[in-house]
């Protein structure tokens, strides 16, 4: 073969390496396009979490990468204090970072760390086309403030401490850091700030507003049920994420229950 096309080869080889879906602890690829029905539950939450990266849906216009909801591997792995302790094993081998995210209630997202350091560049790179300056916070942010704070929440003398191991610190930093979404005021103290996810305003609204709409569609159902493998096929209009995005939320969260019948597997609104 000639030196050109193996060199050729070789980089399309890395890139398929690099585009390749995540892989379960069986060794097999995950299969996006899998069915819910056939992908409801696992026994390990490391397995859950990189088969529903795998199925995170392509929403247009918006730039994310995939998260997973807490409540979703709830809905997965029948037991929820193995998904807290591994979830918090994988938090402390930095494998992934878990947000606290402010639709309202207590919901919490993960998202493997490359993907959030991914996110955090792509950021980044827009600021950049806009010749912003200080950008230099985003990398102080990266190696000195995420590699130390594993926790949900940092105070402001304790960023701008950590913030400071790169450099000279001024307010212009810390509000470009909030502008970019990475860190948020909390409320109810404004000296504390939540990690955050950028980018994802848009798609916690429609979190919220698909979860009205799947509940309200079983609702007027008449025994406010319907077959998983019909429901599946179904789009919402009010949410950018699919139905099976929705479908393991609402059961994680204790909204919706499956129930196993020779046909298949029901979905039904929860009595309480």
């Amino acid at each position: 073969m000639a030196p050109g096309r193996s060199r050729k080869r070789k980089i399309e080889d890395e890139e398929e390496e690099r585009e390749a879906p995540p892989l379960a602890s069986s060794g097999s690829a995950v299969d996006p396009d899998e069915s819910l029905e056939q992908s409801l539950t696992f026994s390990d939450t490391l397995v859950a979490l990189q088969i529903m990266r795998a199925q995170f849906p392509r929403i247009e216009k918006v730039s994310i990468k995939p998260f997973v909801l807490r409540s979703q591997l709830y809905s997965s792995v029948m037991d929820r204090t193995q998904v807290d302790r591994e979830l918090e094993t994988l938090r402390r081998a930095k494998t992934i970072r878990i947000f606290k995210l402010n639709t309202g209630q207590d919901d919490h997202a993960v998202m493997f760390l490359d993907d959030y350091i991914n996110q955090i560049d792509s950021v980044v790179k827009k600021m950049e086309e806009k010749k912003l300056l200080n950008l230099e916070a985003f990398d102080w942010f990266k190696i000195h403030v995420i590699d130390t704070r594993l926790e949900p929440n940092i105070s402001h003398d304790d960023l701008c401490s950590l913030l400071s191991l790169g450099g000279r610190v001024k307010e212009e930093h810390v509000t470009l850091l909030i502008n970019g979404g990475v860190i948020v005021r909390q409320l109810i103290d404004p000296g504390m700030y939540w990690f955050a996810i950028p980018s994802i305003g848009s798609v916690l609204k429609g979190l919220s507003q698909g979860r009205k709409e799947l509940l309200g569609l079983l609702s007027r159902k008449r025994y406010k049920e319907e077959m998983m493998a019909t429901l599946e096929k179904k789009r919402l209009r009010l949410s950018p994420l699919d139905i099976r995005f929705h479908l393991r939320d609402l059961i994680g969260s204790g909204h919706l229950k499956t129930v196993s019948t020779p046909s298949g597997l029901v979905v039904r609104v929860s009595k309480d």
